[in-house]
């Protein structure tokens, strides 16, 4: 079968990526696990290949998997929000703020793998690698006069060569080509310039491009690196590197990120377990650190930044995220020879600190706990269809010296919490 086909749909799907728009975060701004097998089983991935889009996971791991495509499509329903207590500001700032505005999500996937002489494979996956969106009912009086939020989706395009050292031990090589599309709005009070020049601003180096210039999007390119081993006939391992993935800059938003627009896609590292306890009962376990403070435009926090540096410098506030590490656990039962239970649990840390819970109403990335469940039935022949829910549980921050004397002081709070249900189709051929 020619892959030609199977070439265009993923540019189909990359397409529908690009329009689809975000959804909510779940390890920091990072999806918990790409392909909707993984996403079942709690992310957990690294030395478990179930489908095409396991090169992304681990570009190792296609090399012990046959010629597959898979297709998905995730509906995503995030509930985020936050609040404002104690300010100087009284009624008028003080209260509860509904993010939610824009409540559904598409995240379309896709991947294919084709093997060549048992010792080697290569294919592609396409997937959303992290988002985030908040869409504010009302303004914040804090932040600007317009609704408030923020747009992110960063989306890969990831070719793979994947190779076997010998029957039980193979290397992979990845190439992160990506895209991100951001956009922020309501935000104009960090808009105000100098009654000498309007073109310097008092909060930002460029005024201008702090808030309300609609969507914007860069590309840019990183690696990722597998292993992956078969170290006893019922356990696999698995070890992942993915790079800082470089990203041009975004010109539109240079007076709100730091180091001028600057928003490179944070490296990760990730190993995991994978043991048939039973011919029918696979367990898998993963981690993964995600250095989120390696992004400057992440890392820096608000204060004592925003009266020291303004918005757009090197030193520029920020969000204030630190690393993550998210703890992925993973199981399949074989119900049948047509049908595979999947089920999991998936905890991170969430990255914002008390101190910084006002600038993160724009990214309230919280959610820690996820529980997941989810089923592949082989339809016909070989035509294999799966279904995949997560629910991330209510996280909350109370913020801690999170609003400056300068802004009227108080507290700022969030929370966020979610579902999402997607189904998968996928061929052997």
């Amino acid at each position: 079968m020619r892959s030609a086909p199977f070439l265009k749909l993923g540019l189909v799907a990359l397409v529908i990526a690009v329009l689809a728009g975000t959804a909510f975060a779940t390890n920091g701004y990072f999806s918990h696990g790409v392909g909707m097998k993984a996403k079942a089983a709690g992310g957990a991935s690294a030395a478990w290949p179930q489908d095409a889009l396991s090169g992304a996971n681990n570009p190792a791991a296609p090399a012990f998997l046959g010629d597959r495509f898979d297709v998905g499509l995730d509906l995503v329903r995030p509930d985020r929000g936050g609040g404002i207590t104690g300010n100087t500001g009284g009624d008028a700032v003080d209260g509860d703020y509904d993010a939610n505005g824009k409540s559904n999500f598409f995240l379309p996937e896709f991947g294919y793998n084709r093997a060549y002489r048992d010792h080697m494979a290569v294919g592609f996956a396409i997937f959303a690698a992290g988002y985030m969106n908040t869409s504010y009912t009302t303004t914040i009086p804090l932040f600007g006069t317009s609704k408030a939020g923020a747009d992110l989706m960063q989306i890969f395009l990831l070719p793979y060569v994947a190779y076997k050292v010998n029957e039980k031990h193979s290397i992979g090589f990845g190439l992160n080509i990506a895209w991100q599309i951001f956009e922020a709005a309501g935000l104009e009070d960090f808009t105000a310039v100098t009654p000498e020049d309007s073109t310097e601003g008092v909060f930002s180096i460029y005024p201008a491009s702090v808030t309300n210039n609609g969507h914007e999007s860069s590309a840019g390119l990183g690696i990722t690196l597998g292993y992956m081993g078969r170290v006893h006939d019922q356990v696999d391992i698995g070890l992942v590197y993915r790079s800082r993935t470089y990203m041009g800059r975004f010109k539109k938003y240079q007076g709100l990120f730091a180091e001028e627009g600057d928003f490179d896609i944070p490296p990760s590292l990730a190993g995991g377990i994978a043991v048939r306890v039973d011919p029918r009962v696979t367990l898998a376990f993963d981690v993964q650190h995600i250095w989120f403070s390696q992004i400057k435009s992440l890392n820096n926090p608000l204060l004592p930044n925003f009266t020291e540096a303004r918005l757009g410098e090197v030193d520029g506030a920020g969000f204030g995220w630190q690393d993550v590490t998210a703890f992925k656990f993973g199981a399949a039962f074989e119900a049948s020879d047509k049908v595979r239970l999947l089920g999991g649990y998936n905890y991170g840390a969430q990255p914002i600190p008390e101190s910084e819970a006002l600038f993160n109403m724009l990214m309230p990335g919280v959610v820690e706990h996820h529980i997941t469940l989810g089923a592949s039935v082989l339809a016909w022949r070989s035509m294999e269809i799966t279904l995949a829910y997560m629910h991330a549980l209510d996280s909350t921050i109370e913020g801690s010296g999170s609003i400056p004397e300068t802004m009227g002081g108080g507290e700022s709070d969030l929370r966020m919490s979610g579902n999402s249900l997607g189904v998968a189709v996928g061929w052997d051929f």
